[in-house]
């Protein structure tokens, strides 16, 4: 799902899809197509909308790891429900994974597939206790762990336990989103889709999800995740030419055809091709896109996009770094 504005990562979701942006250098969207990949899918379609189609297209072309990629065209982000109503002809009568584009989780999906299609039920969804459940959909669990009650965004949640952006559906949940009225929000709810599988007599399971999730709608969800991802991930690896005056330490990655000239890194820290560093100061925890120059600044727990440029001895902390854009 990639039909979404983005409005909150505005003005920098007017140039990029929300869905592109990177987290440790990798576009968001591919921590998710790796976990469809690995799990044995090989067709995906893409919803994305009007304006997002040929950005997106051009990022990911038309395979992803032995996987075809089609893309669908959304009109108007009127929901996820709607999401699905909008891929009825790709998806046929065939059973599928639902996957955000702007979720990354831990988890692999392979055995949650493997379990739902032992289960028999019509919707299998992923479920996370969080501290601020009104942000989310929420589930409600009866004693025995069923599912009894969705609400999408409760101002009163009865529990705290977030549907995260994950669901495996059969083609039952074609009949329940045409039953469907839009909600105070003016959408298609999926939250709602599942809640009348259920008053419909449906099968909906659940699994407790382990490891991290993000949900990467604000600049500041995004610069957890690259926080996350470095930490547990980032490598030493030095492909560029770094000078005499330069050093690092914890794990630091660079790209290659990226010179560094009197520069000083404390990892993670992951910098990519063909840039230019001098007299600057990174990390922790920033990620730098290939084609940057970077003179006489500083830099920690930020993410800088691929073609930007900083210098006039700059300290920045925090932010997200586009061109002449940041946030």
């Amino acid at each position: 799902m990639c039909g979404g504005r983005g409005d909150r990562l505005r003005p920098l979701t007017g140039r990029i899809p929300k869905q592109l942006l990177p987290v440790a250098n990798k576009p968001v969207i591919q921590y998710a197509l790796e976990k469809i990949t690995k799990a044995g899918i090989s067709e995906i379609g893409i919803i994305v909308s009007p304006d997002s189609e040929a950005l997106i297209k051009e990022a990911l072309g038309s395979s992803f790891g032995g996987a075809s990629l089609s893309y669908i065209v959304q009109e108007a982000p009127l929901g996820l429900a709607q999401s699905v109503e909008t891929a009825r002809g790709f998806l046929g009568e065939s059973p599928f994974v639902m996957f955000l584009g702007d979720n990354i989780i831990e988890a692999e999906i392979d055995f949650l597939l493997n379990r739902f299609e032992r289960s028999g039920s019509d919707a299998h969804i992923l479920l996370k206790e969080v501290a601020n459940p009104s942000a989310f959909g929420v589930a409600e669990l009866d004693e025995a762990g069923k599912v009894v009650r969705l609400v999408e965004k409760p101002k009163e949640p009865e529990s705290n336990l977030a549907v995260v952006g994950v669901y495996m559906f059969t083609a039952a949940i074609h009949k329940a989103t045409g039953k469907l009225k839009p909600s105070w929000r003016g959408e298609l709810e999926i939250t709602d889709a599942i809640q009348q599988l259920i008053t419909d007599g449906g099968k909906v399971h659940s699994t407790m999800l382990d490891g991290f999730w993000y949900d990467v709608g604000t600049k500041e969800d995004l610069l957890k995740a690259n926080r996350e991802i470095l930490n547990r991930y980032g490598k030493s690896r030095i492909l560029g030419r770094m000078d005499e005056a330069s050093s690092f330490s914890r794990q630091v990655e660079i790209g290659e055809g990226t010179v560094l000239e009197n520069t000083a890194f404390t990892g993670p820290v992951v910098i990519g091709r063909g840039c230019r560093l001098s007299h600057c100061r990174i990390g922790p925890f920033t990620s730098i896109g290939d084609e940057c120059t970077i003179i006489s600044s500083s830099l920690r727990d930020s993410i800088v996009l691929a073609g930007s440029h900083i210098s006039k001895r700059r300290q920045i902390t925090g932010k997200l770094v586009y061109g002449d854009i940041e946030i």
